[in-house]
């Protein structure tokens, strides 16, 4: 039976404001992004002529700006791969953790506005990179929670996904690379300990297989091993 395999891409480097925590930003790629977007996806190239994958045409990414952009780049350089024309289908699903009412203000707009505000405790110290806190406020969610909106949508994407020609068959998912370590988490392909330990290369993807009983496992790409503490989307 042909093996179903998401492949989970990391936008490209984009314009980011400094010292904002918000994942919500509406920049586009730098052209760094751009340069690694094609390296990257030529090398998808390269492993699916190395390992006899087929390419699903229909490709999901976030709607945020450095997602689509990078999801878009993809898919010029793969264009003779698919076996009918591609479809870049953009999701909300697949955005990073949103900080509501908070996004877009800079780390220190945040504190003073939790500071001020008589209904809410103090920042806890690790507020960002703490996998459960959600910001008290509205529309805000917590890392975990994105994650498991993440894994939902590519739960339900590979369910439906139909092998390209009876054979191996790649997806190909854009999006953030802390919403996809908490997704991977969540689908059961890396240890809690390993989402704050681990992020993701620019582009680069991280394969997952999705196996007969539902489970999955990873298969190739790598993690990028981070930093104590840090975070990036």
């Amino acid at each position: 039976m042909a093996r179903l395999i998401a492949a989970l891409v990391r936008h490209g480097d984009y314009h980011q404001l400094k010292d904002t925590p918000s994942a919500h930003q509406p920049f586009p790629l730098t052209e760094k992004g751009v340069n690694r977007a094609r390296v990257a996806a030529r090398g998808v190239a390269q492993m699916l002529s190395e390992k006899g994958w087929a390419l699903a045409p229909d490709v999901d990414c976030s709607k945020l700006l450095r997602a689509w952009q990078t999801a878009q780049l993809f898919i010029e350089e793969l264009e003779g791969l698919f076996q009918k024309p591609a479809q870049l289908e953009p999701f909300e699903a697949l955005a990073e953790r949103g900080l509501g009412s908070a996004a877009n203000l800079t780390t220190a707009q945040i504190r003073e506005v939790i500071e001020a505000d008589p209904r809410f405790d103090a920042l806890p110290a690790d507020w960002k990179s703490n996998s459960h806190y959600r910001l008290p406020l509205q529309g805000a969610e917590s890392l975990m929670q994105a994650g498991e909106r993440v894994a939902r949508h590519i739960n339900a994407r590979m369910d439906a996904l139909q092998p390209v020609d009876g054979a191996d068959t790649v997806k190909l998912f854009v999006g953030h690379g802390a919403a996809f370590r908490h997704a991977a988490h969540l689908m059961g392909v890396l240890e809690f300990e390993q989402i704050a330990a681990l992020s993701m290369y620019h582009a680069q993807p991280v394969y997952l297989e999705r196996l007969q009983d539902g489970r999955w496992r990873h298969i190739a790409g790598d993690w990028k091993v981070r930093g104590k503490g840090a975070y990036s989307d």
